[in-house]
């Protein structure tokens, strides 16, 4: 059987995709070669998975996994993982300035309106030297660019599902070069889950057309002192959205 019953909007219905694969732990567990952690924080970290590969690398480090629920928390615990419940579109994390050595958002910002408070948390918590790990869904996919001329939706963006942003390399590229250009780097770009190919296929097309994947991975290295450059952004750029910037005036 090439399909499975599904709930609609949850996840794809072929079965002979490794759904594995749009999570790129195997990227993830490349870079942590080259980056020193001392502290690690996961935004939307579910049971802890990728918090898992840091211990693995690091077996001495600090590791923080928040989470807008409760149902994971023991298994987080059990890990070494210190559970920590907040929203992380409206609250600020409970960390002081330039204290994280590494933040992972791993298919977490496509769930998310407040773009510019969360890197503004993020920003602000990294180190100097310190890098942000981003894995998100790719709105310009190889099989989203084929659906869309067929007049089509893309599979990731559908309203009725959970996602409530789309990105691209392009798109996420320019985002944190335009207001971050001064304090930041794109230290990394890779591709994971080649939609609608196995595995075995899927992991060197990846390879090849990372643009084109399923999943899309950056890394982004916190270079200079954050200035606020991106809740400021919000009132310098007169966008007509109620972004959340924190509770006092900017």
């Amino acid at each position: 059987m090439f399909f499975r019953r599904v709930f609609p909007g949850s996840t794809s219905r072929l079965s002979i995709v490794d759904h594995n694969e749009s999570y790129g732990r195997h990227i993830l567990a490349k870079i942590l070669g080259s980056t020193h952690v001392d502290t690690a924080l996961d935004l939307g970290c579910g049971n802890g998975d990728d918090l898992k590969i840091v211990s693995k690398y690091y077996p001495r480090s600090k590791l923080y996994g928040v989470d807008s629920g409760e149902w994971n928390f023991a298994d987080l615990k059990i890990r070494g993982i210190e559970p920590i419940k907040l929203d992380i579109e409206k609250s600020t994390l409970p960390f002081t300035d330039s204290s994280l050595d590494l933040i992972i958002a791993n298919q977490t910002l496509e769930h998310t309106k407040e773009i510019f408070w969360i890197n503004h948390e993020i920003f602000r918590t990294l180190k100097i030297g310190g890098r942000l790990f981003i894995g998100v869904p790719n709105v310009l996919s190889l099989h989203n660019r084929i659906l869309m001329l067929l007049g089509q939706h893309p599979t990731q963006h559908k309203l009725i599902s959970a996602h409530v942003r789309p990105f691209s390399k392009v798109d996420t590229t320019r985002f944190y070069q335009t207001i971050g250009g001064r304090f930041l780097r794109l230290a990394g770009f890779w591709g994971s889950q080649f939609y609608p190919f196995p595995g075995f296929i899927a992991r060197p097309l990846s390879r090849l057309f990372p643009n084109l994947s399923f999943s899309i991975f950056f890394l982004i290295e916190k270079t200079a002192d954050y200035q606020d450059e991106f809740i400021r952004w919000t009132e310098q750029a007169k966008l007509e959205t109620n972004f959340f910037c924190g509770e006092k005036d900017r």
